[in-house]
């Protein structure tokens, strides 16, 4: 049978900030958002202090119920210098992170750009989680489109002897999984709390 223990509310103090690695040396600075203990493991629930994006393709065949696809890991390289020059017009900074892309700066604010959301297909809308354009652009005649999730990206790691957050394995996500939506629920009713 597994324990789950939950840390006491810090107050106000700042979140702590630290660094997730992937298994290509990759580097990602995470807030610390929460922490729990599960058969004295601790776990964390980072949050990354740079904004994440995801980059779509969209289909060569100009049939408008087309849906985007997610670019996989080995597309990123050939286009990720072309995404990173079109961000930088926005003064965003792309860069190539652990577990997903994240970009530095200030976001443009939500409302300057629901008119071009309004171009989403309301099956899209229902399908995906909601996102932000940022920029689209082409490469070798493929359109591509740079999102960033309007919900917060969280990423469950464990802590290591060090103190610092290691991805987890997918047997231990396995094992964790049953728990996650107790872990959520607890995780909500402290952010209520705090309000």
């Amino acid at each position: 049978m597994s324990s789950l223990e939950y840390p006491q509310e810090n107050g106000q103090e700042p979140a702590e900030i630290r660094i997730l690695k992937d298994a290509e040396g990759r580097a990602l600075s995470c807030y610390i958002e929460h922490s729990f203990t599960i058969n004295s493991q601790e776990y964390v629930l980072l949050m990354p202090v740079d904004s994440p994006v995801e980059i779509f393709s969209w289909p060569e065949e100009e049939d408008d119920l087309e849906e985007p696809i997610p670019v996989e890991e080995s597309e990123i390289d050939e286009i990720f210098e072309v995404a990173k020059a079109v961000l930088a017009e926005q003064n965003l900074t792309l860069k190539r992170t652990a577990i997903v892309l994240t970009v530095g700066g200030d976001l443009p604010d939500f409302e300057e750009l629901e008119d071009e959301e309004d171009d989403l297909e309301p099956s899209e809308e229902s399908d995906y989680e909601e996102l932000q354009l940022l920029a689209s652009f082409y490469n070798e005649e493929r359109e591509y489109s740079i999102y960033t999730p309007l919900d917060p990206f969280f990423i469950l790691a464990r802590l290591n002897a060090d103190g610092q957050p290691e991805l987890l394995s997918n047997e231990e996500l396995e094992e964790i999984e049953p728990m996650l939506p107790s872990i959520e629920g607890m995780i909500e009713e402290r952010l209520f709390d705090g309000i």
